[in-house]
């Protein structure tokens, strides 16, 4: 029976071998179509990721096998200006952004290997890094191509807080089913 625990960032990387294998299952196909190098650069990534504050990570496992692992952390204020986040705060504007974003845990990644999908494994991740979270404050972005994502997120009541054009690519963020602006996000047209 596959296990679900928070781990320290440390404990983390030294399961880098199977963090770099699911990864490369969970982001190698559509849409994300990211090639083996991109599981390496993570794992660079993940190295510098866990002196972030707030920083938090969970690990599914079934003995020394690697199934799966979210990471998340607090979003630092100002509000990040790399990555998808400018599109983001974009969308939202300055105010909201600052009230709903900056100083919320951020879940950063969540992989879970193909193999494990469909047992409840991403969901208990998810609920792993932004349960201990009083007040709620948990968010997220993720590609509005990555349909199967985006139906998770909200199959977990999740709400998508921005809302690219119709047809289009880029990048949505989702307020946590206890965030307290979960109900003020706006709707699309």
């Amino acid at each position: 029976m596959p296990t679900v625990e928070r781990v320290s960032g440390r404990r983390l990387l030294v399961r880098a071998d199977g963090v770099r294998a699911v990864y490369a299952d969970a982001f190698g196909g559509p849409p994300w179509r990211e090639g083996p190098e991109r599981a390496e650069h993570y794992l660079e990534r993940l190295s510098r990721d866990v002196a972030r504050p707030g920083f938090t990570a969970a690990l599914a496992s079934d003995g020394d096998t690697v199934l799966g692992w979210a990471t998340a952390w607090t979003t630092p204020d100002p509000f990040p200006a790399d990555h998808c986040h400018p599109p983001i705060a974009a969308a939202l504007g300055e105010d909201r952004t600052a009230a709903w974003l900056c100083g919320a845990r951020e879940v950063d990644e969540l992989a879970v290997a193909g193999r494990a999908r469909g047992a409840g494994l991403g969901a208990r991740l998810l609920h792993a890094v932004t349960a201990d979270r009083a007040d709620g404050r948990c968010w997220l972005l993720t590609s509005v191509a990555a349909r199967t994502a985006v139906a998770f997120y909200e199959r977990e009541g999740w709400t998508q807080a921005t809302h690219p054009a119709p047809g289009g690519g880029g990048h949505a963020a989702f307020l946590g089913p206890r965030h307290p602006a979960r109900t003020a996000a706006p709707r699309p047209l």
